[in-house]
This record gives C-alpha cells, structure tokens and sequence, in this order.
C-alpha cells in the first residue's frame, strides 16, 4: 500500500472528455490512448529539483521526502501531448522556486500501479505531497500563472504544516553563539535546520561553512560550496564565509601555532623583520590555526615597517582577514582601527 495510516487515495482526479481548461489539453490513460508510434520526450528534466520516480523509490523520494520540502508529482505518458504542454511550465516554476519545493516525474506506462493506487484517469495530473500526504492536485494543461500560484500555495501551505517551524533569526542567532563558543555539533545542527527549512538562506549556508572550517572539515566545506544555489553565492555573508574557507587551506595542514613550521617561520622573522614573505607567511600560517588576533598583528608589524611592499601585500592580505572575519567580529574592528592609526598617524 502506498499510504501508510490508511491514504491510500490522493486528491479527487477528474475524468476529462478530452477537454482541459483550454480545450482537447487531457488524454485518457490506457493502451487505447496511443497512437500508433510512441514518442518520447524531447528535453529531459533540468537537474536539481526535478527527478524521475518510480514504484520502487516513490515512497522514499516522494512521502518520505515530503516530511522536509513539498514535493509535486507530475504523472505523464510519452504518447502524451498535454503532457509535452504541461511539463516544462511546471518544471520552470518548481526551479523558480529555489529548492522550496520539488518536482517527481512519474511515467505511467512504466508504473501502471501507481495509476491504479492513486486513481489517475487521465493524463497529464498533478498531485502536490506534503507531510507525506496529499494535499492538493490538479489534471490537465493549467495557464502558467495559475501553475505558479499553485506552486507558491504549496510552499505556503507546508511551511504551515511544519509541526516545528523554525524562528529562522532567533536560530541564527542561537547558531551563530554556538559556533563561537566552539559548541561545534550544535551551530552545525542548528544550521542544518534551517537549510532543511530555508534552503535559500545563505546566512545559513556560510554559518554552515564557518562550522566546517573550525571543525577542520574544509573539504566537505567545499563540497557543500558546490552545492549551493547560484543566487546564494552572490551573498554578501557567503562570499565572506568563501574567502574564510580560502584562508583556512585544507583544514589539516595546521595542528596549532606551536607546529614545526610556525616555529621556523617565527624564528625567521625573529632574524629578519624586514623579511616580508616570512610575515605574510606565518600570518597565514597562525589565522589557518586559530590564532586569528597574532595573525592581524602579525600583519599590523608588517605594514608598520614598510606599508608599500609588495604593492601593500601585507594591507591586502589583512583586509582578506577581516572580510573572512565578518564586519561585525570584535577582531576586525579593534583591527580596523589599529590599521587606521597606522595609515593616517
């Protein structure tokens, strides 16, 4: 049975004559329906939210997977030129929608029980699941503005039926303290749930990357950098949280500012202060290892010495420690100020 607890039906279907809202836009399923060559789809699905289903993983990757995000489930057929009308509309909106939502594919020739369980009689039909039930459905060709609203009152409608919807700022906030209190599994739960509930939040997703690079886990940072939205990496926040993540190295190079190369590096600006490589160096070496405050003094020293080496190097280099910082850190701007007295003393 599809429908655990007794849902074994989805939204009332209609039975079309032949005729959608804008005309002959139904076909009524079953063998008889074909012509006499079958066709095939001539695009297939956009990657991202839009998936092909079947019997097999329709309960993991539609129910189940509707307990976090709104799926819609578009029931098609090859042979079906509705469908052809229907299916690229519906899929634009559901992409529009940035990861709010989903969209399954279903063919119907392929999965002749799901018609059977959820009592489809023509295609194409919508059916729109959340909290692994069905809420709501349509069949036939819709105009594109009511494909839209239809996908915005999903998303509304699941957002209500969240049984713990999130304070999105109070739980970046509580995430945010987490993280610099250096309670690593909690900022990474905390922002965890509201990607699942937010995945367009990029505050979310660079409090995420931050959590990564403390739990020295920079490649999964980039990993998940690979994922996110396009829109999202435009983000002031997430732009800031990449340049942190380029600072950071690999996340194992450094055990603490008292490794063997730190110590070298010390050593060798210790003899040679006028050695700027050496600085900028070891400044990179002890922000990648936490020592974010001996890091921007580190640099402060160097552009006190000689503020227009290397075309301000050691200046360019801070100010990629602040941004990666954030404006708002206590170090940027106790930095920020020691920088200014050194430019306009």
């Amino acid at each position: 049975m599809l429908f655990g607890n007794g849902h074994n039906k989805g939204p009332q279907s209609k039975q079309h004559s032949g005729r959608g809202p804008l005309g002959p836009q139904t076909q009524t399923t079953g063998p008889e329906a074909r012509p006499p060559q079958q066709m095939q789809l001539d695009v297939a699905p956009p990657p991202g939210p839009v998936f092909d289903v079947g019997v097999a993983d329709f309960e993991e990757k539609v129910l189940r997977a509707s307990m976090e995000v709104p799926v819609i489930v578009d029931f098609w057929a090859p042979w079906c030129g509705p469908c052809k009308q229907l299916g690229p509309v519906l899929e634009a909106a559901v992409v529009a929608a940035g990861g709010k939502v989903l969209m399954a594919k279903v063919n119907l020739d392929e999965c002749p029980e799901l018609a059977q369980a959820l009592r489809i009689q023509s295609v194409p039909t919508v059916y729109a699941f959340a909290q692994g039930q069905p809420v709501d459905g349509f069949s036939g060709v819709q105009p594109e503005s009511q494909i839209r609203q239809f996908v915005q009152k999903l998303i509304e409608m699941a957002r209500q039926m969240q049984p713990d919807a999130l304070d999105i700022p109070e739980t970046l906030k509580a995430a945010a303290l987490a993280l610099s209190e250096d309670r690593i599994d909690e900022a990474e739960y905390l922002y965890g749930q509201i990607i699942r509930q937010a995945p367009d939040n990029a505050d979310a997703y660079a409090g995420m990357i931050r959590t990564m690079i403390a739990a020295g886990a920079a490649e999964q940072a980039r990993a998940l950098c690979d994922q996110v939205p396009g829109d999202i990496r435009k983000h002031s926040a997430f732009q800031a949280a990449m340049t942190a993540l380029d600072l950071a190295g690999d996340g194992h190079k450094h055990s603490g500012a008292d490794d063997k190369k730190t110590q070298a590096l010390r050593k060798k600006v210790a003899a040679s202060p006028d050695d700027h490589d050496a600085r900028i160096e070891l400044a990179g070496t002890l922000f990648s290892a936490g020592e974010k405050d001996a890091a921007i003094d580190a640099l402060l020293e160097s552009i006190r010495i000689d503020r227009e080496w290397n075309d301000g190097a050691a200046r360019q280099k801070l100010l990629k420690f602040f941004e990666a910082l954030g404006p708002a850190d206590p170090l940027t701007i106790t930095g920020r100020r020691k920088l200014s007295r050194l430019l306009f003393s």
